[in-house]
């Protein structure tokens, strides 16, 4: 297994812990990022849903185009938090929605792009 399969593994488990987290955790975390407990819920559902979706089709899907996807989601994920944190920052009480809402529609996103990717070559022996 290569390096990079791993990390595909590990990203996707990544989302699916946090999934578990954002579920369990919906309330008290809905209160401390100022987000509806429904939010925290959708989003950990969709994170589940990607995360899964991730690690099943790392058998199928270059880690060409995995990593393309990691890039573009990590790159997002980190954007939309520092928008949130300077919204919070300047007084803004929208800072929570924007990055649970990106973490919401990211890994529906992600997982369909995956599905749609053309399958991995396998070389011929």
């Amino acid at each position: 297994m290569t390096r990079r399969k791993v990390g595909a593994i590990a990203d996707g488990a990544f989302k699916v812990l946090l999934a578990a987290v954002y579920i369990a955790g919906a309330a008290p975390l809905g209160r401390l990022l100022g987000t509806p407990v429904w939010l925290m819920v959708v989003s950990g559902v969709a994170l589940l849903i990607g995360g899964g979706i991730e690690i099943g089709y790392t058998r199928s899907r270059s880690m060409r185009t995995y990593t393309r996807l990691m890039v573009t989601y990590d790159s997002g994920w980190v954007l939309t938090g520092l928008v949130g944190a300077l919204m919070t920052w300047q007084g803004g009480s929208a800072g929570g929605e924007v990055w649970i809402g990106y973490q919401t529609a990211a890994p529906i996103a992600f997982a369909a792009l995956l599905i749609a990717a053309k399958p991995a070559q396998i070389a011929s022996v």
